[in-house]
């Protein structure tokens, strides 16, 4: 649970202060608003790629703003959609003329509020595009209503990357949206989460069993199964992901194992172990894996498993330099 706190209903607030504090030398604070955006602001000029969503995730959203990755990060209340007035806000604080994407996963009150800003935006003369991430395999593909989990990493570096470059709008907003259909996600988890100021956990996972599937608020999976061993887990999250392998994917894609927050990384790097000869033996050109936390649900235990193919176009994007509070790539 969580047990650092004053007023629960001051936590968001406080802290983006203390993150801003803690890696100022990186981003800002947008005045008047619940965001943040890279420090000195929005390069004139430029595309600019705003992120967002319900704190609780992090490095979700805002560890991801800074060179070469996201402009400005909108941040809600605890699993609540940053309302249409703050994304409006934070669009209105990184507009320099080129056009803003907006990249977040497919939640409904996301989609509702980010299409109010696009609108309002709009009617001011902004240009804005949307990517809406969509890689966990796990939720209902009818409709096209597949969530966005840790695979919004791949999404945020590809526009971060491009828009960095100085590409156009039309050409960031199309590698947004490429790599968002070559990014596959699946999830397990353990046991659930606590929020800020509550005593008892937001769902429950029996002991003794693992949900397949679980959304990172706590929506629920496709089945419950009993916990197996490591190399058991990892067949069965990698033939999942390998079923919705994308029609025209390459050979090469990059792997990311993310710990949901209360997983250790020493537990994770067991199941890696299984889950890279797994992937080899069936021909995946495993490109510049990762293991760690990059989209948590507060103290939820469980893990997740991400591919994303890549080409030679993608694979450029992936390894462009990036330096923020949570990913850094050197470049080349």
């Amino acid at each position: 649970m969580t047990n650092i706190l004053n007023n629960p209903l001051d936590f968001k607030d406080e802290l983006i202060d203390g993150y801003v504090s803690a890696y100022s030398r990186y981003l800002e604070r947008i005045p008047d608003a619940a965001g943040v955006r890279i420090a000195g602001g929005a390069r004139p000029g430029k595309v600019s790629v705003l992120v967002g969503g319900g704190s609780g995730h992090y490095p979700l959203f805002c560890g991801y703003v800074g060179l070469g990755m996201a402009t400005a990060a909108v941040i809600g209340d605890i699993f609540t959609s940053p309302s249409g007035e703050q994304c409006y806000r934070c669009t209105q604080a990184i507009d320099t003329g080129a056009g803003v994407v907006y990249a977040y996963g497919r939640y409904s009150g996301d989609v509702m509020n980010f299409s109010m800003a696009q609108m309002r935006a709009e009617i001011d003369g902004i240009d804005v595009r949307q990517v809406i991430t969509t890689d966990d395999v796990a939720a209902s593909p009818i409709f096209d209503e597949r969530r966005g989990v840790a695979g919004n990493l791949y999404v945020y570096k590809a526009l971060g990357a491009s828009a960095w470059r100085g590409d156009d709008l039309d050409t960031v907003e199309a590698y947004g949206l490429r790599v968002n259909a070559m990014t596959r996600s699946f999830g397990v988890a353990f046991a659930g989460c606590t929020l800020p100021g509550k005593s008892e956990p937001l769902f429950t996972v029996a002991p003794g069993k693992m949900e397949l599937g679980m959304g990172i608020h706590g929506e629920p999976g496709i089945e419950i199964g009993a916990m197996v061993t490591a190399r058991e887990l990892a067949r069965l999250m990698v033939e999942r992901l390998l079923a919705d392998t994308p029609a025209d994917a390459p050979t090469r894609a990059a792997v990311l194992l993310n710990g949901l927050g209360a997983t250790k990384y020493e537990e994770m790097f067991v199941l890696y172990g299984t889950i890279h000869k797994l992937l080899s033996a069936a021909g995946i050109d495993i490109y510049k894996p990762l293991v760690g936390e990059y989209a948590t649900s507060l103290d939820m235990a469980g893990c997740s498993l991400t591919l994303s193919w890549m080409d030679a176009d993608l694979q450029a994007l992936y390894d462009a330099r990036a330096e923020t509070p949570a990913f850094t790539m050197i470049g080349g």
